[in-house]
């Protein structure tokens, strides 16, 4: 899923989100993929005959009047659509004394492979928030004999997951050990640190079918030591094996930095190429560039903006107010997620900013 379609699901949920019933009159109707809809209106006709059993004679009248709503809703569609359909409807009144039945429908991002009919004082959104998730995600260890980071890569976002430091003594010998000696005990002490590596890899990620690979990342050798002490499943995860400097947290950042030709085809990628242009270009060709919501207005108004960058987390009505002026220009537009280094940077140059076609300063 992009960001704009993220985001367009992420406003009709917290739209639905909202609305509270006074009783369990707030219908949700999931029609799977493929579904017959004729199936699904037949079988809501049926409820409506169910509702006349409800004894409040308010929650009666409001649950029948919203099946009918979503009933002739329905009808409008020659045929499911092809990830199916989610249906709701039900009185968004705030006032006691007002009934306002509304009925609101989205086809969801993914299939839908489960049929719900349901009744409640709030609308069931599990399954699109569920949609909300990014569904791969990948595994991240950055490591070396002192220290060790492990974390999760999800879409644009890189969590840690586990710091842990290591028992191994320095190079630097005590008075009086002897350097055979000495080198056995830092051996001893990095294998116990390896296999507690191990064992927090195998918690994390081994049996996980949602995490599709590991990136394991270290400066030297020792990185390509520790793959001998993964679980044989872990390893046949690896999917890559970086040099990087850092093996804290930072490294993390890195090791997806250095990653690029692995994945180059997630979102993170994506929006790191987008970002890098522009602050390549704010570099070496400031006048191609805008940014601050008035800059790039006034080069959306003369036609000289190519692609505008814009936070996700911006108001949403300004979203909605750029994204008409793109139209009107033919300018692409493209989300900027706030987890990323360079996500963190536009916010701190006013959250949008735009690529030119052409020098207008």
């Amino acid at each position: 899923m992009d960001l704009k379609t993220k985001q367009k699901l992420k406003k009709f949920i917290a739209n639905l989100a909202s609305v509270r019933g006074r009783h369990t009159e707030l219908v949700s109707v999931f029609i799977p993929s493929e579904y017959d809809i004729n199936k699904i209106i037949n079988h809501l006709q049926q409820e409506q005959g169910t509702a006349s059993n409800i004894k409040d004679a308010r929650t009666r009248q409001n649950v029948t009047d919203s099946l009918e709503r979503i009933i002739k809703h329905l009808r409008l569609f020659k045929k499911t659509p092809e990830n199916g359909l989610a249906v709701f409807a039900g009185n968004v009144s705030t006032s006691d004394n007002k009934v306002d039945i509304q009925v609101f429908s989205i086809e969801p991002p993914e299939p839908l492979k489960v049929k719900i009919y349901r009744c409640d004082q709030t609308f069931y959104l599990d399954l699109l928030k569920d949609m909300m998730e990014h569904q791969e995600v990948y595994g991240l260890i950055t490591m070396d004999k002192r220290e060790c980071a492990i974390g999760i890569l999800r879409g644009t976002s890189i969590k840690l997951i586990e710091y842990l430091t290591s028992g191994v003594p320095g190079k630097t010998r005590a008075g009086g050990q002897s350097s055979n000696r000495f080198a056995r005990l830092r051996e001893e002490a990095a294998k116990e640190f390896y296999y507690r590596i191990s064992d927090i890899a195998n918690k994390e990620f081994l049996g996980k079918k949602e995490i599709k690979g590991i990136i394991l990342g270290g400066p030297g050798p020792t990185k390509e030591e520790f793959l001998e002490y993964l679980n044989t499943e872990i390893r046949k995860k690896i999917i890559g094996v970086k040099d990087i400097t850092y093996t804290d947290e930072s490294g993390l950042h890195d090791l997806v930095e250095k990653s690029q030709d692995l994945l180059a085809n997630e979102l993170i990628m994506q929006e790191k190429i987008i970002m890098n242009k522009f602050l390549t270009m704010l570099g070496k060709e400031q006048n191609k560039t805008a940014y601050g919501l008035e800059e790039v207005k006034h080069a959306l108004d003369i036609g000289a903006v190519d692609l505008v960058l814009i936070s996700e987390d911006y108001d949403e009505k300004v979203i909605e107010e750029i994204e008409g002026m793109c139209e009107k220009t033919s300018s692409k537009i493209s989300l900027i997620s706030v987890d990323t280094r360079e996500g963190k940077q536009l916010k701190d140059l006013g959250g949008i900013a735009a690529i030119l076609r052409y020098e207008i300063y």
